[in-house]
């Protein structure tokens, strides 16, 4: 993937990957060659003395000879595999290239030259109707011809050897896909180059026949198919040069009568090294993993199968210890000692840069999902880039000079590096342990793993509260006015257009929907001796209790933030025991998976421990939209989805649940776990979802999710979009689109349910609130718009659409849909609810009446924070808090609005 993006070209990047691997092993294989070189002189000068006693003995005696004979001359029988190295070095990285380029999505159907497929067999040939892969015969005479200069001068059993393995692979990967042959015919090219250089008596002459052969093989393909872009164009001669650079300098080093001297590494430097592994390890496979683990545990729990997620950690863990400290000591033992001098200060400093890196940058990017994608793409300043440049080149510098001068400080610095990183690490641990194990053993485990049944009676009225978590009732006109069959499905809603929210995000916002005005930010501040937490659990229950006392049949079903929770701590609902509670969010999914998630959950951490600990102008990179360059074998594999532009995208739907499709099979499925009583008892629902939330591209024009989306052509149907007034919606960008059919695909399955509810009796007889809690600043506007809108530069603090929240409100009988204008705010809901059904609701815990007040001053104060996660915002008031006021009833009037500052009102 990264090569793809540098290339711009899948065969260019084939190529630019078998370069890069091939330099990054070329010291192992020299290592190994000089092994087996030793081997096989060890074995010449001994030859005639085995061949002696193996003539003139026979059984216990030729053997106990034989060992005697070697011990003389310092060999043991092990040695013999040091004349297969070379082919036990090929073994994992075959492996790894038949497993990933076999099967590559991204290969399907591309060209690359002649070669009209990469992801199927060649066919390059027709001969009598029979087609042939010539890619795999080319592979073969390349390989024997490498073979042939290779083994010159060795026993015909290392020649049978290797000629019988170029026959091995032409048959096993004669019907493989091209692009793997291709990319397996460029190792054996440079393997051919290699063998030249280092077996012959004039490499020189050889390479430059060779180069001139395959120029004029390749000058019709440049003729016809120029390489197009400075970029490209600039790639390929950066690899010509990485190959032909290196090769000329180690030829002029070969032909020079001097000889070079470099300081070979000492002991202190290969503890350094091993060190400095140990420190890169530990930060990136278990401290940052962990850290993340920590902020959320129950976020990255299956709720149908409660596995510990430090089952990541772990992952991570043995990722990070096999490439930092098993990998890198072997390449570090197979180089010189020379190349050893530099290699260890060299992981010193990049140690030293990690841990740098991760304290002080990257933990800005906004808010991360359990796939670890942000819901956003971040971007960083110039004067980020110099700040974090500068202190990098600080460390470098620091760890450069005690290495020069007081190498046992490096060393005693990391070892206690590596000591601190662990025991913070261990302390991540045991907290997700703890929050882990109390789950398991509480009673939320009967809300997760019991059958969801949510009752509505026919006889008596019923209430539904149902809060789509950043449902954007800005939104609402034009949805309706492409989907006009919603206002038949809605008929009987009236939809208030002039209705704000208290607060910019959940933890803000939704005390005031659920509990009413007495939860407002301000007023939850002003109880400055109760934990933020408390308060979020007294407004969850407001309704439920004033309900269940009133004689209802009372169900709970996700309730934001209970217990400051991810997954809803449902036991705040234990001293009311006939209250039935349960967790939907990803009920009708976890059955479908899990075990690909986990998979790519464990590669994933891993790649987002490298991404935090590398210099952030290669975090774009490195994060690669949230798939942290990995490339799926299908896209219905896919944990996240990439997004290819405005109209399209693949993966992230199938087999491999996400944070949409968990909650979007909620909506799915609420006609089948709908239950139609006749009890003769009223019933109350209150239900949060958080498709609205979960950014993900759909297909139109039904907007459901696919593995393969392509807007494309309805989009230019569509042209632009309007209300019934004819005002434009403006989507300019990705994050607009896909917040528009996030909210369209919601509404079309909840159109679905209030069908079935028609079907069932019990619509008319049902109060329906749907409300938000917060809204999103989308900017659906032109720049001419924004400017007129919009006297001064405003930012997400005090861009009103984080405050439009959806209120859609269906009192009992009602047959039309609505528009009403009057100033409504979300902290309305829980009056609106109880209207006509609860007599004189009461706040037990404020021990007050419910009331609508408030919203009757001429002024009102909302709250905005940037620290909308509870783990760290759970003080006793809110905490990073910038106030605004707005003036009047008419959320629209842009002069209404005022940023107060910090202070609280």
């Amino acid at each position: 993937a990264v090569m793809y993006r540098i290339t711009e070209n899948k065969g260019l990047a084939i190529v630019a990957l078998s370069l890069a691997i091939n330099f990054l092993v070329l010291p192992l294989y020299r290592q190994a060659d000089a092994l087996q070189e030793e081997e096989r002189v060890r074995t010449q000068k001994m030859q005639r003395g085995v061949d002696h006693i193996k003539k003139m003995f026979k059984g216990d005696e030729r053997f106990m000879m034989l060992q005697t004979y070697y011990r003389q001359n310092d060999y043991k029988p092990y040695y013999a595999l040091n004349g297969s190295l070379p082919l036990l070095l090929e073994i994992p990285f075959f492996i790894v290239a038949y497993r990933y380029l076999s099967g590559l999505e991204m290969l399907q159907g591309a060209p690359y030259g002649p070669i009209r497929d990469l992801g199927a067999p060649d066919g390059l040939l027709t001969v009598a109707g029979l087609s042939l892969n010539v890619l795999p015969i080319l592979m073969t005479l390349i390989n024997i011809v490498s073979g042939v200069i290779y083994t010159k001068g060795m026993p015909l059993k290392s020649k049978i050897q290797l000629y019988g393995m170029a026959l091995i692979f032409l048959v096993f990967l004669y019907d493989s896909p091209a692009g793997l042959v291709f990319y397996w015919t460029l190792n054996n090219l440079f393997s051919l180059v290699k063998n030249v250089f280092y077996k012959l008596k004039r490499p020189g002459f050889v390479l430059a026949v060779l180069g001139a052969v395959f120029s004029t093989a390749m000058l019709p393909y440049l003729f016809l198919h120029p390489l197009g872009t400075r970029r490209r164009q600039l790639f390929c001669v950066g690899a010509l040069l990485c190959l032909y650079v290196p090769l000329g300098v180690s030829l002029l080093r070969r032909r020079s009568h001097k000889k070079f001297s470099l300081p070979e590494a000492t002991a202190m430097d290969d503890v350094i090294f091993t060190l400095s592994g140990v420190v890169l390890a530990v930060l990136t496979g278990t401290l940052i993993p962990s850290a993340v683990i920590k902020a959320s545990p129950l976020e990255f729990v299956n709720v149908m199968n409660l596995r510990s997620p430090l089952l990541y950690v772990l992952s991570a863990s043995l990722y990070s210890f096999g490439a930092f400290v098993i990998w890198g000591t072997i390449f570090y033992r197979l180089t010189d000692r020379s190349v050893r001098k530099i290699l260890a200060p060299v992981l010193a400093v990049t140690a030293a840069c990690g841990v740098v890196d991760y304290m002080f940058f990257g933990d800005g990017y906004g808010n991360m999902s359990s796939s670890l994608q942000y819901d956003e793409l971040f971007s960083n300043t110039k004067t980020v880039f110099a700040v974090n440049l500068a202190l990098l080149l600080l460390a470098a510098s620091a760890v450069v000079l005690l290495w020069r001068f007081r190498p046992a400080l490096i060393r005693a610095v990391c070892a206690a590096g590596a000591v601190a990183l662990l025991v913070m690490s261990v302390t991540n641990i045991l907290s997700v342990h703890s929050e882990v194990e109390a789950l398991r053993h509480s009673s939320m485990i009967a809300a997760i793993d019991d059958e969801v049944v949510l009752k509505l009676d026919k006889k008596e009225k019923n209430v539904v509260v149902l809060m789509m978590d950043r449902a954007l009732g800005s939104l609402i006109p034009y949805i309706w006015a492409e989907r006009p069959e919603l206002k038949e499905q809605f008929a009987g809603f009236t939809y208030y257009p002039n209705t704000i929210s208290y607060g910019n995000c959940t933890n803000v916002a939704s005390p005031a929907l659920f509990g009413g005005y007495d939860y407002t930010p301000v007023e939850i501040d002003r109880r400055a001796d109760i934990p933020l937490v408390e308060k979020q659990n007294e407004s969850l229950k407001v309704m439920p209790v004033n309900f269940l006392e009133a004689g209802y049949d009372v169900t709970v079903c996700d309730p934001s933030y209970a217990g400051y929770k991810w997954i809803p701590d449902v036991t705040i609902y234990d001293d009311y025991p006939a209250i039935r509670t349960y967790i939907t969010n990803g009920h009708f999914s976890a059955k479908v998976i899990n075990e690909r998630t986990e998979k790519v959950r464990c590669r994933n951490f891993f790649a987002y421990g490298v991404f935090r600990a590398a210099p952030v102008i290669a975090h774009k990179s490195l994060y690669n939209e949230g798939y942290y360059n990995h490339q799926e074998d299908s896209s219905d594999e896919m944990l996240i989805q990439i997004i290819d532009g405005m109209y399209r995208a693949y993966g992230g739907f199938g087999r491999t649940p996400n944070s949409f499709t968990q909650a979007y099979d909620v909506l799915c499925n609420l006609p089948p776990v709908t239950r139609i009583t006749d009890s003769g008892k009223g019933c109350f629902l209150m239900m949060s979802n958080d498709t609205t939330h979960s950014q993900f591209m759909l297909q139109e024009p039904d907007y459901v999710p696919s593995n393969r989306v392509d807007n494309t052509a309805y989009e230019a149907d569509v042209i632009t979009r309007t209300d019934d007034d004819g005002h434009v919606l403006h989507i300019n960008a990705v994050t607009q689109m896909t917040h528009y059919q996030i909210n369209a695909a919601s509404f079309i399955r909840l159109g679905k349910w209030m069908d079935y509810l028609r079907e069932q009796g019990v619509y008319d007889n049902t109060r329906i609130i749907i409300v938000s809690d917060h809204g999103k600043g989308l900017y659906h506007m032109t720049q001419e718009q924004f400017e007129e809108t919009y006297p001064s530069k405003y930012s997400d603090v005090d861009d009103p659409m984080s405050y439009t929240p959806v209120l859609l409100v269906k009192d009992f009988n009602s047959r039309e849909w609505k528009t009403d204008d009057t100033f409504m705010t979300n902290a309305d809901t829980p009056t609106l609810a109880f209207q006509g059904v609860v007599p004189e609701p009461f706040n037990p815990f404020l021990k007050k009446p419910v009331t609508d007040e408030m919203k009757k001053r001429p002024e009102q104060y909302i709250g905005y924070t940037g620290t909308w996660e509870t783990d760290l915002n759970n003080g006793n008031v809110f905490a990073d808090m910038v106030w605004l006021r707005l003036d009047g009833k008419d959320k629209s009037d842009m002069k209404a609005w005022h940023v107060l500052g910090t202070a609280h009102p």
